[in-house]
């Protein structure tokens, strides 16, 4: 279609006045169709409705809103053609401008029209179907957005009036107030915000559908022709982290379905193909919108409570066939790109336009945070439990690791079967129960658990007997001794009543609880499961839950201090951590003085904050050497740097002798690593903390680096204190508010801030570009620190080398905004993209340091959607705590989200 589509658009709008995109010709596109659904406030409220077609948006404005009651009809009025651009568009369209007032992206996603009852989406094929539909009057499409989804009904009435009907469906739902979900999907901000006066960030240029090629950690790739499946490791109770995704876990088959080209292979998680026991499944994927994708599920079979039920799976193939259907959570491929690098949110983000809902495929839900909600809810519906996974978290084929954790809420497990016994009177012909157990590490023998003899019909218990005879033995499969009806039998005797099998079946087996012996009490058959090996089960290890929010004010050792310090009026405290004493003094010294509104705050006040965020803070801290910034009268008094401490030093404080740069030869530099140094530097005056970016510890990716720092100027530059953890941009406004003193440097103000806010977001959009991980901090001044993880492969002059260069490319993009301006009075006006901190020796506040403001600021991490939305101010010794409770440490995984350099500047 012709941009003279448009005309009526451009027409009716100022583009010197609004920031609405001017008309313009589409490039071509492939992929679904897209739709878009903008909530705008102009002289009433509606919603625009739109659907690309021929390189535009056809655009119908419905009064009222989508409704998912069945066949409720809405009035949709048909305008103008849209620009494709337009999709992303939120902001404010000034008054007296065409639609005038608030706009935002409400919901958004991928469409396709229907053709003999099913959606097409084959685009030249789709865009057809549309144009007939609306030549026709009547067009039905299948919806697959954020907030709506299923089939709806486009009827012409007259003139432009249309009306816009739910379809009978799955997915209607008349209970469902689809409108009550009043934010962005693009900037979370809603029309009210807007109108308060908060706008989208115009930096961020938000696609309207995440696309793999632009995701960081997605890998150019044929299509993996094997994958195994990611496994989770055991958690033993529920836990809520604001860093962490919590699904159902589902009672099924654990399914890979791989679409390649129009073909489908559907994979067990002992990588057998099983495309040919569920062909409705095959074809289901066949006709999703990508032809080639990899989908990770479960294959769950409903009982006639409509809950997924283990042993209605074990029945699929008796009469009437239970209903079963796929139940996806994961995407790894699609489009030629391998998504295994790409943290699971984002994964998951992908997933949902990449698959259609549908009677026998669906998505599962993950809710963020509130594990023990969750956990509770499918407790009482009788479901299996919970399964949690890191935010973050890349997808490790074959691998069970804790990034993602089963929290059961029923006891049941998988066990070898090693033997039978003899049935009686109606189990005569077949068996009375089955004798299983497990192989503990390295054994080559099942160790016996119990007997399983409840749970099965005439069919179960007739199919596992005639599986059973194909396996028997002369020889028991068991390490010990097996107890039966109060005698024990010895190994290797298969006469009396237990017959031995060789170990080849697994049994999905529930059970009340384990005696203290490992026995299983009150065992029940499930069913077994074919999709997983006997050698693979083994002993569970159960872990301890994660936890990135910590209260300390909880009763533990920790508690207690906070508690001592903050009850503890006098100027003197002897306060014992780990078994070591602290003698603090001058607690009630002011180390801040009052301002704005805010008390005083002391020395003890430091204390009591560097206990508080410890758990936090030390992870950060750790192996790091630290450069002192003490400030024995306060911030109103005198200050020095001290990097090598000349007084005798507590046992508790860790030290490296290195050679030191500055000073010609080594000296003695301190390590945080434990609670007891943090609080002593808090007692010495150690208001801000700077840390090395790179550690003594070679574990992990350095394990060749020498560790041997002190000597010479060479011993250090091959030792692993010359390879840093992170590239860092240190980004400082030099625009001034005109209250400065003379030579001052810029105070912290809005304006200032917001522009430094703003280069972030393109330095973030440069680092996406190559695939960079990136983390952002205030600095608890006036900019922003950019922190980017990298493997210990470049040593600092390769890494300075690499932050110069894309501090160079950033202020060219943007040469009115951004300097790198060495001196001073080149500087004014920008935002300054220092480099020159990335030298071994120099140092930045670390993450949660306290600054030396009056204000009392901390240096805060902040996600990327946060920055723009918040102040420095908002965040100080008195309300960090209490962010961290509610959203945990930010940067906890940072170190695992490093990537490898090389490639970059090679």
């Amino acid at each position: 279609m012709s941009s003279a589509s448009l005309d009526d658009y451009g027409a009716k709008r100022d583009f010197s006045r609004t920031a609405e995109p001017p008309p313009a010709e589409a490039a071509s596109r492939a992929g679904p169709l897209t739709f878009v659904v903008q909530k705008h406030a102009a002289r009433r409220l509606h919603y625009d409705f739109r659907l690309e077609v021929d390189g535009v948006l056809k655009s119908w404005p419905i009064p009222n809103g989508p409704s998912y009651t069945r066949g409720e009809r809405r009035l949709a009025v048909m305008t103008e053609d849209h620009p494709l651009e337009y999709a992303t568009f939120e902001g404010v369209i000034p008054k007296g401008e065409y639609g005038g007032g608030q706009v935002i992206v409400w919901d958004a996603g991928i469409y396709a029209p229907e053709e003999d009852g099913r959606p097409c989406f084959d685009r030249q094929r789709a865009e057809a179907l549309v144009r007939r539909g609306i030549e026709r009057g009547k067009l039905g499409i299948f919806l697959q957005g954020r907030k709506l989804h299923g089939g709806w009904t486009l009827v012409h009435t007259q003139d432009k009036n249309w009306l816009f009907l739910k379809k009978d469906d799955s997915f209607a739902d008349a209970s469902h107030d689809v409108l009550a979900e009043d934010a962005s999907i693009l900037s979370g901000l809603t029309i009210e915000d807007l109108k308060a006066g908060r706008l989208p960030d115009s930096a961020r240029k938000t696609t309207l559908l995440l696309d793999p090629a632009q995701v960081p950690g997605a890998r150019r790739s044929p299509t993996p022709r094997m994958l195994s499946p990611m496994l989770p490791s055991v958690a033993d109770r529920p836990f809520s982290n604001p860093n962490w995704l919590f699904e159902p876990k589902l009672d099924g088959y654990r399914v890979i379905a791989t679409a390649e080209d129009g073909s489908v292979r559907l994979t067990s998680r002992r990588g057998l193909d099983c495309s040919g026991e569920y062909p409705w499944l095959v074809d289901a994927i066949r006709r999703q919108p990508y032809r080639d994708a990899i989908f990770d599920g479960e294959i769950v079979a409903l009982d006639e409570h409509g809950k997924p039920s283990f042993q209605a799976l074990q029945n699929r193939a008796s009469e009437p066939k239970p209903f079963m259907l796929y139940y996806a959570f994961d995407l790894l491929y699609r489009d030629g790109y391998d998504l295994r690098g790409v943290p699971l949110e984002q994964r998951r983000e992908l997933l949902q336009t990449s698959l259609l809902p549908s009677d026998r495929v669906r998505i599962v839900d993950a809710f963020v945070g509130d594990g023990l909600t969750l956990y509770e809810a499918v407790r009482q519906n009788g479901m299996e439990g919970i399964v949690a996974k890191r935010r973050d978290s890349r997808y490790d084929s074959g691998k069970r690791t804790d990034a993602w954790f089963k929290i059961k809420a029923t006891q049941s497990d998988e066990f070898v079967v090693g033997g039978y016994t003899v049935g009686a009177g109606s189990r005569a012909s077949t068996f009375g129960s089955l004798v299983v157990g497990y192989y503990k590490e390295g054994a080559s023998k099942l160790t016996y658990v119990g007997h399983a003899g409840s749970g099965f019909d005439d069919r179960t218990l007739k199919s596992v007997y005639e599986r059973l005879q194909a396996l028997r033995t002369d020889e028991s499969p068991f390490e010990d001794e097996v107890p039966h009806v109060g005698m024990w039998r010895r190994p290797g005797k298969a006469e009396g009543p237990i017959t031995w099998v060789k170990p080849d079946l697994v049994a999905q087996v529930k059970y009340a609880e384990r005696t203290s012996d490992g026995i299983l009490r009150a065992p029940v058959f499930l069913g077994l499961r074919d999709d997983k090996a006997a050698r693979d089960v083994g002993a569970i290890e159960v872990l301890e839950p994660p936890s990135a929010s910590v209260n300390v004010e909880a009763d533990s050792p920790l508690g207690d201090i906070v508690e001592q310090l903050e009850q503890h009026k006098g100027e003197k405290l002897v306060v014992e951590v780990d078994g070591h004493e602290i003698a603090f003094s001058n607690l009630n010294k002011v180390f801040w003085p009052a301002h704005g509104g805010q008390r005083p705050l002391t020395k003890r006040d430091l204390v009591v904050y560097f206990a508080r965020v410890s758990p936090y803070l030390l992870p950060h801290l750790r192996d790091r050497p630290l450069t002192l910034v003490r400030f024995p009268n306060g911030i109103t008094g005198g200050h020095f740097y001290q990097k090598h401490y000349e007084q005798p030093l507590p046992r508790y404080v860790e030290t490296t002798w290195l050679y030191s740069d500055q000073n010609k030869g080594d000296g003695e530099y301190l390590r945080a690593n434990n609670l007891a140094t943090l609080l002593w530097l808090g007692q010495v005056a150690d208001i801000e903390l700077h840390t090395w970016y790179s550690r003594v510890n070679p574990a992990g990716d350095a394990e060749g680096l020498p560790t041997t720092f002190a000597g010479s100027l060479e011993n250090m530059q091959q030792s692993v204190l010359n390879y840093p953890d992170f590239v860092v941009f240190d980004l400082d406004p030099y625009l001034y508010s005109g209250k400065e003193a003379r030579g001052e440097e810029p105070e912290l103000h809005p304006e200032g801030f917001a522009a430094t806010s703003q280069v972030a977001l393109w330095l973030k959009a440069m680092l996406d570009e190559l695939h960079l991980s990136s983390f952002v901090k205030t600095t608890g001044r006036t900019g922003l620190h950019i922190y980017v993880p990298i493997k210990r492969t470049l040593d600092y002059h390769a890494t300075h080398s690499v932050s110069e260069t894309l501090a160079r490319f950033l202020a060219q993009q943007h040469p009115k905004e951004v300097t790198v301006e060495w001196a001073v009075d080149k500087r004014k006006g920008k935002v300054f993209a220092d480099y020159n901190q990335n030298v071994r020796g120099k140092t930045l506040a670390s993450i949660y340091s306290p600054r030396v403001l009056p204000w009392a600021a901390v240096s805060m991490p902040l996600r990327w959607d946060e920055v723009g939305k918040v102040f420095p101010t908002d965040f100080t010794i008195l309300s960090a705590p209490e962010r961290l409770r509610q959203v945990g440490d930010l940067w906890a995984n940072i170190l695992e989200a490093k990537h490898d350099l090389q490639g970059l500047i090679g």
